[in-house]
Parts: structure tokens; C-alpha cells; sequence
């Protein structure tokens, strides 16, 4: 069964799966990270209180966050044809994937910024730091560890979220999951494509948990 065509096919699965995940996700924090800290920092106990933006994007949060991922990818066909010329493939998939996990890393932001003890807020605005020092000098370094086990939870996520795109050929393992376990019932494969999967989810488990085992303070 498992001949070079099959290898070839399958280490290609693995490549096109690592550019979906990996490239989502970091598209994903690029809007996410910053939505994050404008909802931390305009909520109702942040630093800069602000209900209209507040729920500006609390409401979008949500709406995104509520549309199951498979629903969101049929929807969203004619923007991504738009943005990059077709709907089908690795690439193409990113753009619903960059959209579902943006407001998801972005409630991750909020909740590990959320976390950083009040007491030190505080203490940094009575030592005279600005709004921009408290939020990058003290909150996010506080809340690092919190971010780094966000971040590995994410890629799970975007992971598992970018196999399901194989039912509507968005490519690599999940693609071909469903082209050779489901449409000809070869299961061999589709165990060999899970299998794969999980090795890769544990990989990203694995080097995030470890990175955020070393930037603990409190070890």
C-alpha cells in the first residue's frame, strides 16, 4: 500500500496541512492579537473603558465564533475566490481559517490578559506608565505563559479545523482523508491520515507547552 506514489502524496499532505495550520494561525494572531487588547483594554475593567467599541467587537466575536466551521467555509466561497482567485486548495483555505480562528485567539488574548493581577496594573499607573506601557510593558509580559498555552490551544484548533476543509477540497491530510477513507472506503488510509494528525497536534502540544514551561516566573 504504501508505495512512493502514496508517500509522496501523503508527505505532500503533511506539507500543505503544516502551510494551512501554521499560516492561519499566524495570520490569525495578526488580527486577533490586536482585537484581543482593544477588548481587554475597553471592557468594563480594562484600562481605557469603552462600551461602544467594547461591544463593537464583542459582537463580532461572537457572530464568527457562533457559525459552525464547515458553514463558514461554504460561505465564505465567493469572498476567497475573490481574495485569491479560487476556492479550492491549501491557500484558499487559509482565508475561512484566518477568519473563524482571529476572534477565537482573540477571546484567548483577552482571557490570558484578564488574568494579570490587578495589583500590578496599579501599581505601574501610580509609577506614572502610560496606557501603550501598561499594555505592552506589564500586561502581555505578565501574561506571556497564559499567551503561549493560548497559542499552542489555537493551533489545535486551526489543526483540526483545517482537516475538516478536506470535505470541500481545501487540500492536504484532511483532503485526502476524505478522498481515499471516505469516497472509496479505504480505511488503511484514513487511519494512516489520523494517525498523522495526531502526531502533528502532539508535535505543536509538545513544543508549546515546553516554551511555556520556560517562560513560567512562578517555576
Amino acid at each position: 500500500m504504501l508505495d512512493s506514489t502514496t508517500i509522496k502524496m501523503l508527505l505532500e499532505g503533511i506539507r500543505d496541512t503544516l502551510y494551512m495550520t501554521l499560516g492561519s494561525t499566524f495570520l490569525g494572531y495578526v488580527f486577533g492579537f490586536p482585537m484581543g487588547i482593544i477588548l481587554t483594554v475597553t471592557g468594563r475593567d480594562g484600562i481605557r473603558p469603552n462600551a461602544v467599541i467594547y461591544k463593537i467587537f464583542d459582537v463580532i466575536a461572537n457572530i464568527v465564533r457562533s457559525i459552525p466551521f464547515l458553514i463558514l467555509l461554504i460561505l465564505m466561497i465567493p469572498f476567497t475566490r475573490f481574495v485569491v482567485g479560487k476556492s479550492y486548495g491549501s491557500t484558499a483555505t487559509i482565508v475561512p481559517l484566518v477568519v473563524c480562528a482571529a476572534p477565537y485567539i482573540a477571546r484567548m488574548v483577552e482571557s490570558s490578559l484578564k488574568e494579570v493581577d490587578s495589583g500590578v496594573i496599579e501599581a505601574a499607573r501610580s509609577m506614572g506608565a502610560s496606557d501603550f506601557a501598561i499594555v505592552f510593558r506589564v500586561m502581555l509580559v505578565e501574561a506571556r505563559t497564559s499567551l503561549i498555552v493560548g497559542a499552542t490551544i489555537a493551533t489545535g484548533v486551526i489543526l483540526g479545523y483545517s482537516a475538516m476543509s478536506g470535505t470541500v477540497g481545501g487540500g492536504g491530510l484532511g483532503d485526502i482523508a476524505v478522498r481515499y477513507g471516505y469516497y472509496r472506503w479505504e480505511a488503511d488510509m484514513m487511519i494512516i491520515t489520523v494517525v498523522l494528525l495526531i502526531i502533528l497536534f502532539q508535535v505543536f502540544q509538545t513544543i508549546g507547552m515546553k516554551i511555556a514551561g520556560k517562560l513560567d516566573r512562578r517555576k
